[in-house]
């Protein structure tokens, strides 16, 4: 099976929080997990709607959903290491996109992660998949 490979423009990136590797993070072979990461993954992305006063689900039942998740992994991570995330929005269409990350040592800059989890917009009232919101679009398109 072919390798993914990511690779993101320097000016997609336009929210950065930090987050330590707990002791709970590692697993058996002494280094970040992958479900640790992507947990953590997720948390930047909560922190980054935040930031932007983005609600995940608003009252009229619309909300975002994740659809996919792509991650290259570049270095090992270990506890007690704080890691920088910096998060962006890329490759709009209709329904959606997709949340892009690159994830460095806070200290040495030596990247960890790449990843990108793609999004549409949901009603969960309806059901169904709806087009994004144009003051979301406009905002990062």
């Amino acid at each position: 099976m072919a390798r993914i490979k990511l690779s993101f423009p320097d000016d997609v990136f336009c929210f950065e929080t930090r987050m330590p590797v707990r002791i709970t993070d590692i697993n058996g072979a002494n280094h970040l997990g992958n479900d640790a990461l992507i947990s953590m993954l997720s948390e930047a992305r909560a922190q980054f709607l935040v930031n932007y006063g983005i609600q995940e689900a608003s009252k009229d039942g619309t909300g975002i959903i994740v659809t996919d998740l792509a991650t290259m992994y570049q270095s090992e991570s270990f506890f007690p290491e704080m890691l920088r995330f910096e998060v962006g929005v890329m490759d709009f269409n209709k329904y959606g996109g997709d949340f892009v990350f690159r994830v460095t040592k806070a200290e040495s800059g030596q990247p960890v992660a790449l990843a990108k989890y793609g999004f549409v917009f949901f009603n969960y009232h309806r059901k169904e998949v709806v087009p994004v919101p144009e003051s979301f679009r406009s905002r990062f398109a």
